[in-house]
């Protein structure tokens, strides 16, 4: 057994029993090769809840400033997670994220960046275009109650039914082109968010 399969347990059994954590939809998850879970962000508790919640081993990206902290780096490295230089912008984490893909992990995306209990943050297109370059396809998974977690708010996670898009599209150019490409990542990403709204209706 490795430290993350203990963890995720400890962690699964902690929130089934002070939280109640309820899980719909286990059975849409595929179980081997790349996937990118894609769900929404209200909470700091949503990354353990999500991982707990997957029936498979999940990837996070995190900032490499906290690898460089001392028992922290090291608990986080054998937690599945890989470091991003913020410094180097997006090209590195997108970089990294399609080598973790390619070698068939799931990874966590939250593509309202922080939190967002309002609903009022705009997604990013980085699942979008992960899912591009890589080929992966998209889970879309809905996280309830961890805005609630002091209350001891049931916790609901919903897992969707996968969505495929196009692997490595003909580059466009010009002006008009790349204004063609965005549009077209973000309606893939409005199509994920649009996913992930429905399933809140499941959780009830």
């Amino acid at each position: 057994m490795t430290f993350y399969d203990f963890a995720r347990g400890f962690c699964r059994i902690t929130l089934s029993t002070v939280w109640r954590m309820r899980i719909i939809g286990a059975e849409r998850v595929p179980r081997t090769g790349a996937l990118i879970v894609v769900a929404n962000h209200v909470s700091n508790l949503d990354p353990p809840v999500l991982g707990s919640a997957l029936p498979r081993p999940l990837s996070y990206m995190a900032k490499l400033e906290l690898f460089q902290i001392p028992v922290l780096g090291l608990l986080i490295s054998h937690l599945n997670s890989f470091p991003v230089d913020r410094r180097r912008g997006d090209v590195a984490a997108i970089r990294r994220s399609v080598e973790e893909l390619r070698r068939g992990a799931a990874l966590a995306i939250f593509p309202e960046g922080g939190r967002n209990r309002d609903g009022t943050a705009v997604a990013h297109n980085g699942a979008s275009l992960l899912a591009e370059l890589s080929g992966a396809p998209v889970l879309p998974a809905y996280i309830g109650g961890t805005d609630r977690s002091r209350n001891l708010a049931r916790i609901t996670v919903v897992f969707g039914e996968v969505l495929h898009f196009e692997e490595n599209p003909t580059e466009k150019t010009g002006g008009a082109g790349k204004q063609a490409r965005r549009e077209e990542l973000a309606n893939r990403t409005l199509r994920i968010m649009k996913a992930i709204g429905a399933l809140r209706e499941q959780a009830g």
